[in-house]
């Protein structure tokens, strides 16, 4: 069975049904078994890869003449690389980690100078390459007839070409982990949500107790509607129907976590705890600590003075890395907390969502996705003086 996108767009059916093994891998366009010349005038076969730029199931006319290929340098007949084929001193391209590109192709087409699909584009670049392998093998083609068999798991209802339009497939992969857990789907958490939710994450579990209101929707991403609100949905079932549209794998929990329920960790690979209450906290961090699960907590300090509101954001993690959980539960509090500005002012939602980013940033660093100089496992935002402290890195 060939990809369903394949099958879904007139374009990349062409290449198919024009016999080429066509595949798509991280929402790059993948053309392989294409032969190519090496330096010892010897016949391989090689593979050709381009980014797709998408509109739901259709392609649209690609936005460069940029190509990639995995192989050795491809030369003409004679063994002499094609150096007016080759854009020379580009990096290796990462498509995933069974697919490096290490080469580069640059050939504009005749006027207007763009290839107005992507039919045009790969078989322009098929032929570019497989007419030198002609010479020394007659029976080599690109034309196969060999169907490519469907990898299309992805969590995602259409594909991410953000990524591979920034070149960063592969590395996006290292977000591809198992499951992960919003424990309180409020301001903060279901901003949270919206930022985790366009990772690969094979699944979210999202857990609160809580009905969806009307004083939600003003702290929650995107707009509700009024019906929705009617339908006094729970917080959860609410958020995973908003979200559905994009991706897979959002599974709502409709209750709180406790002492009955916390085994539903047990199996998350990283926990967002996003709750008001400390004495609530206590517990599950306790077993989050014994199970050897990572954790971000967040949390907001706010007041009101001189008829503005002033505190401070702050973000604290906790991993099994030396002196990160005791100097999380240093930072954490687990007692129950006094009347603050957050549970009456309704008009923070960008402090709700900056609080979720610093959770996400941190989350990302510790899969490898951001780089992480400092290694910092506490950071507070000062929102009256527009700052940042970080502090806490194991070890100190």
């Amino acid at each position: 069975m060939s990809h369903p996108l394949i099958s879904r767009n007139a374009d990349l059916r062409r290449l198919q049904d024009g016999g080429f093994e066509v595949g798509i891998v991280n929402s790059h366009l993948v053309i392989s078994g294409v032969p190519y010349v090496n330096h010892a005038m010897e016949v391989r076969s090689g593979v050709l890869i381009s980014d797709l730029t998408l509109a739901g199931d259709q392609t649209l006319p690609p936005t460069n003449h940029v190509a990639y290929f995995m192989g050795e340098e491809p030369c003409d007949s004679a063994g002499r690389p094609l150096t007016k084929l080759l854009l020379t001193g580009q990096p290796p391209y990462p498509v995933s980690p069974d697919l490096v590109a290490q080469h580069w192709f640059s050939s504009k087409p005749v006027p207007p100078a763009r290839y107005e699909n992507y039919y045009e584009k790969m078989t322009t670049y098929a032929a570019a390459l497989s007419g030198h392998a002609e010479v020394i093998n007659p029976s080599a083609t690109a034309r196969t007839f060999r169907l490519v068999e469907s990898s299309d798991n992805d969590v995602f209802r259409y594909h991410d070409t953000a990524s591979s339009r920034a070149g960063i497939s592969a590395l996006a992969e290292k977000l591809r982990v198992g499951s992960v857990a919003i424990v309180g789907a409020g301001g903060t958490g279901a901003y949270i949500l919206d930022f985790l939710a366009k990772t690969p994450a094979a699944e979210i579990h999202l857990f609160d107790g809580d009905t969806f209101l009307q004083h939600n929707a003003f702290r929650s991403p995107g707009a509700a509607h009024e019906e929705e609100l009617a339908a006094q949905m729970s917080k959860v079932e609410y958020l995973a129907n908003r979200y559905s549209p994009m991706r897979r794998g959002i599974i709502p929990h409709a209750e709180s976590i406790d002492q009955g329920n916390m085994s539903q960790l047990v199996d998350m690979s990283f926990v967002f705890l996003a709750i008001d209450s400390g004495p609530a906290k206590a517990p599950i961090m306790r077993y989050l600590e014994d199970h050897h699960i990572p954790f971000v907590d967040v949390g907001m300090g706010l007041y009101l003075a001189e008829d503005k509101v002033g505190g401070v954001i702050r973000t604290t993690f906790s991993s099994d890395e030396s002196q990160s959980r005791a100097h999380a539960r240093a930072r954490i509090s687990t007692g129950e907390a006094g009347p603050a500005e957050y549970n009456t002012n309704i008009q923070i939602a960008e402090l709700n969502a900056l609080n979720a980013a610093f959770a996400v940033i941190q989350y990302k660093k510790h899969v490898g996705f951001y780089s992480d100089l400092r290694n910092e496992h506490f950071s507070a935002y000062v929102l009256d003086s527009n700052t940042v402290i970080n502090e806490d890195s194991p070890g100190d």
